[in-house]
């Protein structure tokens, strides 16, 4: 029988290191509770199939019966009428019993496949959205998501083939060998015997051996895809420095490879079909030899002949299935054991056990003696302390590397701190729930990107479920709302891929709607006019001092013009506050803040 063809599955480009060896009979346990959960189904689908290969084993009873009912006298009226049409009945109704049991099968058992993949794909998507920001700037994208893809497939065909064909597969070998041993005798199921073993033995040591074949296919598939894909999401770059032709080879140069690979594994996959054919052939002549020379000798009847020529064929089909069942399992196996990597990765920030929802009276922000380094080895804050009283504007300056961007992803919780604490309202954030905690925050990022959909998907994304009189009210708070309206599909426009179609200011307005739309007590502002033109600059600035209007506020910027009407200036330098006070204090001061602004006034 000709093997059905192969998928390849890449594995996990982001994984820092090896994930231990996990059998393929580890994979099982694990997807087995998936499917327990529909448990009847389960054994209703079946019992299904085990009528429909008890009805495909008595087709050639029944075959026999027929021709030994015609080799009666043609005058005799039984032949003419009643054993012939008796039989073709039942013969019909067998096949038809065979056909309504697999559909059945198929009816019953659709659910549980499509929940347990369901179920599967769903718990891996929310996991990966649990997981660190370290675990999202190391991972290729490309890869992962064909790991995801390919083990949501791996789980309907794992299904497929171990619950339709395993079981099944057994009881048809046991009925026919019975009957084999039962009707004739133990040469019959001798030869079978010796066919199936040495098929098995050949197809496993065959698939063993082309199986690095497919993994390195499969390797090559997840870097040509996940090289594809990073050109394509840097199109812009791509076409800043002329280089098209050099991607197109460089993705050609791993389609090569992709393609010599697949040719090996088309080779072995040759060989193994040729070689199980030919064990099939070989036993499928000598049990006609023998039940040929049954007939010659007396000792059968051409029914018999008739019936194990029937019972080979019936048999030799779930066989050459049984090669085709073996390497697809193989395959389905590892494609889940990689998803189910991804899975097990550990959430490098998780919730305390117990941890309650953050309890907002006061939204205080409070560092106290801050550590944090993101290697070991390279430590990024070192002791920082400040507070943020509620209400107020907290601004954070210095270089490029001073750890500014830091201080908002540790109070995010997208990592926690090696030393110290942050808490707001008195409340240490790692020991409340990360969902209120994220709820209670609002950021404007310096690059906001925005989803390939609508502009009033993007601006509700603040809050999904607002109406569109809501999305509108914050469209003209963030002075947006006039340019929407001006285009011709208003607030249906489409952004583009990580909102492309938008000028930054454009971009910066749709973020700072969506962030009044939810409405945080607490709001941060990451450099979020830095990449805008001066004209821009201020007018944003300007609706971001309304936007922080009694709000508790933490302020990263670079151009200290944003920053001069703060409660309280940070100067930050190599992860230490090096200077704090107003405006007006660190001016005063004429240290490292004086000089800052000496330089970039004069640059203005």
């Amino acid at each position: 029988m000709r093997s059905h063809g192969e998928t390849a599955a890449p594995q996990v480009p982001a994984q820092p290191a090896a994930s231990p060896t996990r059998s393929e009979w580890d994979t099982l346990r694990r997807l087995f509770p998936y499917l327990w959960t529909y448990k009847w189904r389960v054994i209703a689908a079946l019992s299904f199939m085990v009528g429909a290969k008890v009805s495909n084993v008595g087709v050639p009873l029944l075959l026999k019966e027929l021709v030994d009912g015609v080799s009666l006298r043609p005058s005799d009226p039984a032949v003419l009428w009643l054993v012939p049409a008796a039989l073709l009945l039942a013969y019909g109704a067998l096949r038809f019993m065979t056909s309504l049991f697999t559909e059945l099968r198929e009816l019953v058992f659709a659910k549980a496949t499509e929940g347990a993949a369901r179920t599967i794909s769903l718990q891996v998507f929310r996991h990966l959205h649990a997981l660190s920001l370290r675990f999202h700037l190391e991972r290729q994208t490309g890869g992962m998501t064909r790991d995801i893809e390919r083990g949501t497939r791996a789980v309907h065909s794992l299904i497929s083939y171990s619950l339709y064909s395993i079981v099944p597969t057994l009881i048809e070998f046991t009925l026919v060998l019975t009957l084999l041993a039962v009707k004739f005798d133990f040469g019959f199921v001798w030869i079978t015997l010796a066919a199936l073993v040495s098929y098995i033995i050949f197809t496993v040591t065959v698939t063993e051996w082309r199986t690095r074949f497919r993994r390195r296919m499969n390797e090559l598939d997840s870097t040509a895809h996940s090289r594809a894909v990073d050109s394509l999401l840097n199109y812009e770059t791509v076409k800043y420095f002329n280089n098209e032709e050099f991607e197109a080879r460089r993705y050609d140069e791993n389609l090569e490879q992709y393609r010599r690979a697949a040719v090996k594994s088309q080779t072995s996959l040759s060989v193994l079909n040729t070689g199980q054919q030919l064990i099939i052939a070989t036993g499928l002549v000598a049990m006609l030899w023998r039940a040929t020379q049954g007939v010659v000798d007396g000792r059968m009847t051409l029914g018999d002949l008739v019936m194990i020529n029937a019972l080979m064929i019936q048999l030799y089909i779930p066989l050459g299935f049984l090669g085709v069942l073996y390497r697809e399992i193989k395959q389905s196996l590892t494609d889940i054991d990689k998803m189910f990597t991804l899975l097990e990765r550990e959430r490098e920030v998780a919730d305390a056990p117990g941890a309650q929802p953050l309890q907002l009276a006061q939204a205080e922000v409070r560092f106290e003696n801050v550590k944090f380094a993101y290697d070991p080895a390279r430590p990024i804050l070192h002791d920082v302390s400040f507070l943020i009283p509620p209400g107020k504007t907290v601004a954070v300056v210095g270089p490029s590397g001073a750890g500014k961007s830091t201080l908002a992803r540790l109070l995010f919780r997208f990592y926690d701190v090696s030393g110290g604490r942050i808490t707001i309202a008195g409340q240490d954030i790692r020991q409340v729930t990360q969902s209120s905690l994220r709820q209670a925050i609002g950021i404007v990022p310096q690059d906001t990107v925005l989803f390939n959909d609508t502009v009033e998907y993007n601006i509700a994304y603040g809050r999904p479920g607002a109406s569109r009189a809501e999305v509108e009210e914050a469209a003209r708070a963030a002075h947006i709302h006039a340019f929407i309206t001006a285009v011709p599909k208003g607030y249906d426009t489409m952004v583009g891929e990580r909102g492309l179609k938008l000028s930054g200011g454009e971009k910066q307005r749709v973020a700072i709607a969506r962030t009044l739309l939810k409405n945080p007590p607490v709001l941060i502002f990451d450099e979020a006019t830095s990449a805008l033109d001066s004209a821009n600059e201020r007018a944003i600035q300007a609706e971001l001092r309304g936007v922080a209007q009694g709000k508790t506020t933490l302020v990263i910027a670079h151009r200290l013009s944003t920053v001069v009407d703060a409660h309280e200036i940070l100067v930050m330098e190599a992860g230490r506050i090096i200077e704090r006070g107003s405006h007006g204090e660190l001016l005063g001061k004429n240290g490292t803040y004086a000089r800052m602004w000496a330089l970039q006034q004069n640059s203005d």
